[in-house]
């Protein structure tokens, strides 16, 4: 399965433009569908599931929530699954405005967050990590001074008054102008690099591109050949040749973002949690929020690995099924 990128998003329309999902039953069988989870065993049944599902949020993790609510569809649910992103930031307003019954997250819920949510009267909130993805740092494939860079590097280029010339970083490096591509101050993958690059107290660099689309930063660094710009592993992947990834040194030497080295942990300080979040209530009143919960967990490790990220060890994912049971 390819990473499945809407049309509109290479033509830069609205992020928030939502992808409607049917899931009309195929075929005339009556037998009830149920999905089993080979790792816990318990089944989520979706015969009768009915009613409408709202999902918003990050950017990173769409791919893998629209590859859900597909499934889903496909396999006998009937209810009707929105699924849109506009920031991990802006989902999570709208989760606690109560527009949403699912936020996709790129990172955890922050603290004021949590306040407007509970200002709304919504304290049952529930998180559910389904990934691991490895944020990866481009650059473009033209580009064949760079190759690795220290996770200092990465605080210098990407923080305010950093540098705007490659030579500047590295004397060895060209004089040329960097083009700078990052993700929207809405976008949890923004707030990510922030925190583990340039550090809270710091300020990220604003003289750049900015898009809560990731695929706009994509086309964007493959069109310039003095681009530099980050976003989520599975964006990385589907562009292919495209774009060329850099390694980066945390303090251990230089190393590439892969599977494996996120899984290990050797990919620091970049490799981070992805999230799907819900209410408790929801998941005891509305069988339909509570049958899809069930089914993404059944299925996110086969259908992140199959859209570019990295699946959960098996004793997380029951920690994550346990919650919903």
């Amino acid at each position: 399965m390819r990473l499945r990128i809407p049309s509109f998003a290479w033509q830069g329309a609205a992020v928030a433009a939502a992808v409607l999902l049917g899931a009309a039953c195929s075929g005339t069988s009556t037998e009830p569908k149920t999905t089993t989870d080979p790792t816990s065993g318990t089944k989520a049944n979706l015969s009768g599931l009915a009613g409408e599902l709202r999902i918003d949020g990050s950017s990173t993790v769409f791919p893998i929530s629209e590859a859900v609510a597909e499934e889903f569809g496909k396999a006998g649910a009937k209810t009707r699954v929105n699924v849109a992103f506009s920031g991990t930031g802006g989902g999570f307003e709208k989760f606690c405005r109560g527009e949403i019954e699912v936020s996709d997250a790129s990172r955890k819920i922050n603290d004021r967050e949590k306040a407007a949510c509970a200002n709304a009267g919504i304290n049952d909130v529930l998180e559910l990590q389904v990934a691991i993805d490895a944020l990866t740092v481009m650059v473009n494939p033209r580009n064949n001074f760079v190759t690795c860079l220290k996770r200092d590097e990465l605080k210098t280029l990407f923080s305010v008054n950093g540098p705007t010339t490659w030579n500047q970083l590295r004397p060895e490096f060209p004089n040329q102008p960097i083009k700078f591509y990052f993700p929207g101050t809405d976008s949890g993958t923004f707030d990510y690099f922030r925190e583990a690059i340039i550090t809270t107290s710091g300020q990220h660099r604003g003289d750049g591109t900015a898009s809560e689309d990731d695929n706009v930063l994509a086309q964007g660094i493959e069109n310039d050949p003095n681009a530099i710009g980050y976003f989520g592993f599975a964006y990385f992947l589907e562009a292919g040749q495209r774009l060329k990834a850099v390694e980066v040194d945390g303090g251990n030497g230089c190393v590439k973002p892969s599977f494996d080295n996120a899984l290990s942990g050797a990919y620091v300080p970049l490799s981070r949690g992805l999230f799907i979040y819900t209410r408790e209530s929801f998941l005891k009143e509305r069988p339909e929020v509570k049958g899809f919960v069930q089914f993404y967990l059944e299925n996110t490790n086969r259908l992140s690995k199959e859209v570019g990220y990295i699946s959960l060890p098996d004793a997380l994912l029951q920690q994550q099924t346990a919650k919903v049971q």
